[in-house]
């Protein structure tokens, strides 16, 4: 018998089917039985195959019987975001064009998944090819927040973020682009990973020079998030950009970082450049009220990310357009309309317009090399907002301010994706209705290991937190 259940940390869940105290069958049931509780409400997973899921388990147990070597996730249950590759899995995008789509082969990050261990149970729901912070799409539905039902869980991986928070799996993944892996983090009160660029390296994509996004680890606390990453990180011959650390980098243990003297710079809105709820603005600086009680050097600052926007939007549309332009060709009612206007507005774009787009960009990495030559971190924002009502496709005003488009309430998280430099989103606190948000961490380009080490000392700072 143990007392292991589905709210304990994957390590913990991890450990106990390693000695034998929990088998791979035993803990795939405990979370099937909260899959059956809560999903019908929440729709996080989609693609249940419980069955598949259940002989999985078995050759699990089997192999571990059998004294075989086994992974770091050996025997949890694991659900892939829909936009990933799982060989002879539905592959559908959230997109009616690819809703009887079956995978026909795995890609790197699931490769690596399998290789650790996890037995498969389905996939985690996705807006439409992962297009907006806000998971609905006309092949599953919408994805409800675990918290409030009548609110987002946020987006792309909103499946995942929910999915983690209600006890349905212990670990997920996630990708990100313009916040995919924080925003839903947030929005759900878990943890969510945007590494540096090239940490978790991609197999197959149409374009392995193209790195607005990035695929990475989602948990409910950090240790897990760094468990995770040690599976999915490291180098790989069939990606030119990854970063050589091996993957092992990043296991736990992981010691929190002292916070005495550590040099935090914070800014709700590095310098006006976007609105922010006012709830979630008295959490950022009741964080960094904590962590200057706590002795670190806190003081207000941003770096100039006033390119940012500009930049993000055309690569965006450039990608979306290289990526799905004869997609929507093809199928032209089959896309909603956000998705549409945003692959519409690559069409004009010149090659003038893209290699301004990728100047800017190597502008602002040398803008944040030289800013965290002064501090260890940006603390600032996830979400701009906290989870609006799950009937809006993305909240139209923010302290009565109206947003412009469905990108505009986004820029806390997306103007940092275009730096390149890894952040990450920590629950710190709620708003007086009770709904989580997340504060965000940002470092330096391929100090992944140093921003899990300071996240892990605020999470454990903000233990205590009302």
């Amino acid at each position: 018998m143990t007392d292991l259940t589905v709210g304990s940390t994957a390590r913990e869940q991890a450990a106990a089917v390693r000695d034998g105290t929990i088998s791979a069958t035993e803990l795939l049931e405990l979370h099937l039985d909260r899959i059956e509780e809560r999903n019908p409400e929440l729709n996080a997973i989609v693609s249940l195959d419980a069955e598949r899921a259940r002989a999985w388990a078995a050759v699990a147990d089997q192999a571990q019987a059998s004294g075989e070597e086994t992974g770091p996730l050996h025997g949890l249950p694991f659900a892939v975001k829909d936009t990933h590759a799982l060989k002879g899995w539905p592959h559908t995008f959230g997109s009616p064009v690819y809703a009887d789509h079956v995978a026909d082969h795995d890609e790197l990050l699931v490769e690596r998944l399998r290789g650790a261990g996890v037995v498969f149970v389905g996939k985690t729901n996705v807006p439409e090819f992962a297009s907006g912070s806000h998971t609905f799409n006309p092949v599953f539905g919408v994805t409800r927040n675990p918290v409030d039902p009548t609110r987002s869980a946020g987006g792309s991986s909103g499946g995942a973020a929910c999915a983690l928070a209600s006890g349905m799996v212990p670990l997920a993944d996630g990708s990100d682009m313009g916040g995919s892996l924080r925003n839903p983090a947030s929005f759900c009160g878990v943890v969510g990973m945007r590494p540096s660029l090239g940490r978790v390296p991609e197999w197959p994509l149409y374009n392995q020079w193209e790195t607005t996004s990035v695929g990475g680890p989602m948990a409910r606390n950090v240790g897990d998030v760094a468990l995770l990453l040690s599976v999915l990180a490291g180098p790989d011959p069939r990606a030119p950009q990854a970063l050589g650390d091996a993957g092992t980098t990043f296991a736990p243990p992981l010691a929190p970082a002292p916070i005495a003297g550590l040099k935090v710079a914070t800014s709700i809105d590095l310098g006006a450049a976007f609105e922010v709820d006012h709830r979630v603005a008295d959490v950022v600086r009741a964080t960094a009220a904590r962590l200057s009680d706590a002795g670190a050097a806190v003081t207000e600052a941003h770096p100039d990310l006033s390119l940012a926007d500009d930049t993000f939007r055309t690569l965006r549309a450039w990608h979306f357009q290289a990526k799905l332009g004869r997609l929507l060709a093809d199928n032209p009612t089959s896309f909603k309309p956000s998705l549409e206007a945003n692959i519409r507005a690559g069409e004009p774009l010149t090659g003038a317009d893209v290699a301004r787009g990728y100047a800017q960009r190597t502008s602002l990495s040398e803008t944040m090399r030289l800013f965290f030559g002064h501090h260890d971190v940006l603390l600032l924002p996830t979400s701009q907002v906290p989870p609006f009502p799950v009937e809006h496709e993305f909240p139209e005003t923010i302290n009565g301010n109206e947003m412009p488009d469905y990108l505009a309430w986004m820029r806390s998280a997306y103007f940092i994706s275009v730096t390149g430099c890894p952040a990450i989103s920590v629950p710190a606190g709620t708003t007086p209705e009770g709904l989580p948000v997340g504060v965000q961490l940002v470092a330096r380009h391929g100090a992944d290991r140093q921003l899990l080490e300071v996240a892990a000392a605020v999470e454990e700072l903000l233990a205590d937190r009302a």
